[in-house]
């Protein structure tokens, strides 16, 4: 198929476009690049890929011809970056993710995928597992601008076009596009750069994880099901053994590469906590994770003393990066006489 994949500089992008090439998709990849192009050509490497550097609130509408899919990444990627700003939350996740489904069923796409989040789970008794049937309760811009764009996509849904939304639990793992503000990766890295697992308060919190390799293979599992199976579905991603809690997580991320567990805690405490279960993308379309949470904080902490990764590279961490830009922005405004610098 032709698959155009919206955010594919991201996180989970520079990890899905190499996949979708490998099951000989052609790719369509758009992007503000806000992190740099370097990660998606390292991660394509050589492959042919159309790609159109553009953001999802103006883009051309003709970019949609002769695709065949749309698989919508583009977000303000977290919480946090939610938070930053919550009108262009909304501009980004929701209105401008709502137009592109949109515009994809009016130009004859046949399928629109839209990467969800259980973070729209919002706080939930932690000894019930809820499924895709339980009422949302989103306590974020991010969960609350995610909801509203499943609400917005999933009545498009008709017999010529198939609409998915996937509902992802928090995504851990090795990634061109590296990100240290996610649960695993973060603790990876605070033991790594202090000695110390730095854990939210107050670890009690309940999340499911699900490594990005696998959240990939799940969107791609969407992408080439019967559309009877999916069409106007909603699907949780992840395990159901991968729900865990935060504090026990640290633990296994300490054991899995064999440090000495120590801890710190940081921030206020946190009133996100779901536990989730997956048996529906399980049951559906026989989707199995592939990787552990120690398999994964194995290979971040590899990948960090390999050098593989840089610990110091501002753009792991997407707020602060965000943050910088915006400071850049206005400090060159200010700085340049006559457009230019020097």
């Amino acid at each position: 198929m032709s698959v155009l994949v919206t955010g594919a500089g991201g996180y989970i992008g520079t990890v899905l476009v190499p996949l979708l090439l490998e099951k000989g998709h052609q790719v369509i990849a758009l992007d503000r690049f806000f992190f740099g192009r370097d990660n998606l050509q390292r991660a394509i490497d050589g492959h042919q890929v159309e790609i159109i550097r553009d953001d999802i609130r103006w883009f051309d509408p003709n970019i949609l011809e002769g695709v065949d899919a749309v698989i919508d990444l583009a977000a303000l990627s977290n919480d946090p970056a939610g938070e930053l700003d919550e009108v262009k939350t909304r501009e980004i996740n929701h209105q401008a993710r709502a137009k592109i489904a949109k515009l994809a069923k009016e130009r004859g796409v046949k399928r629109y995928i839209l990467p969800s989040s259980c973070s729209i789970y919002g706080f939930r008794d932690p000894d019930e597992a809820i499924d895709e049937t339980y009422a949302p309760n989103p306590l974020t811009a991010y969960a609350r601008a995610n909801l509203a764009a499943e609400n917005d996509s999933l009545p498009l849904a008709n017999d010529k076009f198939t609409v998915v939304a996937l509902r992802q639990s928090t995504v851990y793992g090795l990634s061109p596009r590296m990100r240290f503000d996610l649960a695993i990766n973060g603790m990876v890295m605070g033991f790594f750069r202090g000695g110390k697992i730095p854990i939210l308060r107050d670890g009690t919190q309940w999340r499911p994880f699900v490594h990005v390799k696998d959240t990939s293979r799940a969107l791609i599992a969407a992408l080439e099901a019967d559309s009877k199976l999916v069409n106007g579905q909603i699907f949780n991603v992840g395990a159901n053994d991968d729900n865990v809690m935060i504090f026990e997580l640290a633990e296994r991320a300490a054991k899995a590469i064999g440090v000495p567990f120590k801890y710190e805690w940081y921030g206020l405490p946190d009133h996100r906590s779901y536990r989730v279960t997956f048996d529906k993308i399980s049951n559906t379309l026989g989707f199995k994770t592939s990787v552990s949470i120690e398999e994964g904080a194995q290979e971040i902490y590899k990948a960090l003393v390999d050098k593989v990764v840089d610990p110091d590279d501002m753009r792991t961490i997407t707020v602060k990066w965000y943050k910088h830009l915006m400071y850049m922005q206005d400090f060159l405004k200010e700085t340049e006489v006559n457009g230019v610098i020097l």
